[in-house]
């Protein structure tokens, strides 16, 4: 379904729901730039390859432009956003669920945020709509051949993350064990700036594409269908969903990049670079094979991987708890706040 911004004010005057899904997209997607978005540019910050001020607008741009491009080549995520709940029937009904979703996915990020823990917002907005399918429809609003995949990513990203992380150091080390360490620390600094990009694109591909689907669904839902056309997002959603991430990141990404880049494992150029081509790798496979997958799972468990490389003592693992909790309740929590707002709010259908 293609429509323009005119189409979706038209529609949204006869359901001002919409209005308010649109707000909460917005919300939504902000909070991913401040708490996920700043996870592609935290090692290139901690390795003083950029200053954290130039970083943070690089990652702006890319994430405009990884959403944007990563839509006309592949909308294999968005395809897996789709598919993997049901909210057909009532209508009304089915809009107050997803309105209760993003409100539970909304909080729950700021929570994080303010504890410093680089939640997943991608998984903090999967459990909240799986929690309002389930008030919706029962387990028959969950479709467990695409829901698997959000389990099959969340594997993925840690398991890969972490190997290659491992792997890409020794073999950097191996390969520059001759080399002058300042020329090669030039390099480095060259490479890693150019990974900052990559990664800032993905993320917006990963993450823009997640967010764009919520939006795209509430449309959907309004016209009486729960199966959007995931080949249509219109160039204003793009644009108003890479903005929100760009103002996230720059209102709250240096208090991630804090706790990933810098707290949890002190890392040297080759370091970074290393943990970033891990991060790049895991991000391009999963959105190719529509794996909704975190940028906070992928490029702390690149960086753990990395630490680890040395030594297990290289890694604060106080701080990598402390996230691997925050990853392990994400699930339980936004879905029993997904479903039971659902609840609340279909009192009111």
């Amino acid at each position: 379904m293609a429509f323009t911004f005119v189409d979706f004010f038209t529609q949204a005057m006869a359901q001002p729901i919409l209005f308010v899904i649109l707000i909460l997209v917005i919300g939504v997607t902000a909070v991913s730039g401040a708490t996920d978005a700043p996870n592609a540019i935290a090692t290139v910050v901690s390795t003083r390859c950029l200053t954290p001020n130039a970083a943070i607008a690089l990652a702006a741009v890319f994430n405009f432009v990884g959403l944007v491009g990563m839509t006309f080549i592949s909308t294999a995520v968005a395809k897996t956003m789709f598919g993997m709940v049901d909210f057909s029937g009532d209508t009304n009904a089915a809009l107050l669920a997803l309105v209760a979703a993003m409100i539970g996915a909304i909080a729950w990020g700021i929570v994080c945020w303010i504890f410093g823990i680089p939640c997943s917002k991608s998984h903090s907005l999967i459990a909240g709509i799986t929690g309002g399918a389930i008030a919706l429809n029962g387990w028959a609003g969950v479709v467990p051949v695409e829901w698997a995949k959000v389990i099959y990513g969340m594997v993925f990203s840690l398991v890969a993350g972490f190997i290659l992380g491992w792997v890409f150091t020794k073999a950097i080390e191996a390969l520059f064990r001759s080399v002058n360490r300042i020329y090669a620390n030039r390099l480095f600094i060259i490479i890693q700036d150019l990974c900052a990009i990559a990664l800032s694109f993905l993320h917006g591909a990963q993450d823009g594409q997640k967010f764009m689907s919520i939006a795209m669904l509430g449309v959907a839902l309004s016209f009486g269908s729960s199966t959007p056309d995931s080949s249509g997002f219109p160039m204003w959603i793009m644009i108003v969903c890479s903005a929100a991430i760009s103002l996230g990141t720059v209102v709250g990404g240096k208090r991630i990049i804090k706790s990933v880049g810098m707290d949890m494992v002190k890392l040297e150029k080759y370091q970074g670079v290393a943990a970033n081509f891990s991060t790049t790798f895991t991000l391009l496979f999963a959105s190719l094979t529509g794996m909704p997958v975190s940028t906070s799972h992928c490029n702390t468990s690149a960086i753990m991987g990395v630490g680890a490389s040395k030594s297990i003592k290289r890694v604060n693992w106080s701080i990598a708890k402390s996230m691997l909790l925050a990853w392990v309740i994400t699930f339980p929590a936004c879905g029993v706040i997904g479903f039971v707002l659902a609840k609340l709010f279909m009192l009111f259908a």
